[in-house]
């Protein structure tokens, strides 16, 4: 007899076969998340100086836009990335 999860799972595979990926997909996903992870980075290094920099004026209006810009810019990176990943994901359920 098969638990509940095994029939849950062979159902799921009949509604939405896992795609397996080629050696060079992998490596291209693996590339753009590093990208993805040196841009968020790099924006992080800037804006965390802008904070500094902030903090030491007594600027809190500012500390408080620029965390906002730090959180929208991190989304907005991750966001594009994960596209870039879903096309290469893509080509292999062609």
């Amino acid at each position: 007899m098969k638990t509940a999860y095994e029939l849950a799972m062979e159902r799921l595979a009949k509604s939405a076969p896992t795609v397996k990926l080629t050696n060079e997909q992998k490596k291209e996903l693996a590339d753009l998340e590093s990208q993805c992870a040196a841009k968020i980075a790099e924006r992080e290094l800037f804006l965390k100086d802008e904070i500094a920099k902030a903090v030491d004026k007594g600027d809190f209006e500012a500390i408080e836009q620029l965390e906002k810009q730090l959180v929208s810019e991190r989304k907005s990176i991750r966001v594009d990335f994960d596209e870039k990943k879903d096309k290469v994901r893509q080509k292999a359920g062609k």
